[in-house]
């Protein structure tokens, strides 16, 4: 039987057990108390937090990672400016990036989440408003989200992946993790 563990990603932490890079000075996945023999399926960059899906299973960690399997993961995503439907709506019709094109399942505004507060804090623009969008994307390129956002002109201030396929955060604390 497979292993599945769900684990809320602090902002700060790699996502994986070892940093090649910086051994001594960035958090990985390695401070939080994890079992052993399990790996992410997928990633989060270091800025953004949220739902971490692990398993002992390469087949599943592979399905889950592959934008083949179309598995859908939802992200919370709050945004500088105020977005409207034809703002969003690029999203879903698709933008070119660097990398090629890409384009989300769904692009929604959403009333700002009930969660926990981000250690260090967003930094706000007193002038400059805020807004927060619901993005579902079935592939995750390299911060794929944010530069998305950013290429309808609304970079991102804060992002939380709530969703992975049939798995979803609700009740972890960052830090926290439990068997699915």
């Amino acid at each position: 039987m497979s292993r599945v563990i769900l684990f809320n990603k602090p902002m700060g932490v790699l996502s994986q057990f070892t940093d090649v890079k910086s051994p001594t000075e960035r958090p990985t996945l390695s401070g939080f108390d994890l079992p052993k023999g399990v790996y992410a399926a997928g990633r989060l960059d270091r800025d953004s937090e949220g739902l971490l899906v692990l398993t002992d299973n390469g087949k599943l960690q592979a399905r889950i990672a592959s934008p083949k399997t179309k598995t859908e993961k939802t992200y919370l995503v709050q945004v500088e400016g105020d977005p409207g439907a034809a703002d969003l709506a690029r999203l879903t019709r698709g933008v070119t990036l660097k990398d090629g094109p890409a384009k989300a399942v769904r692009a929604r505004r959403i009333e700002a989440p009930q969660v926990w507060d981000r250690d260090p804090p967003v930094r706000m623009r007193k002038t400059v408003p805020d807004a927060w969008v619901e993005v579902v994307l079935t592939e995750g390129r390299n911060r794929q989200v944010r530069r998305m956002t950013a290429a309808v002109g609304f970079p991102t201030l804060r992002l939380i992946r709530w969703r992975v396929g049939r798995w979803a955060l609700d009740g972890l604390a960052p830090g926290e993790w439990r068997e699915a």
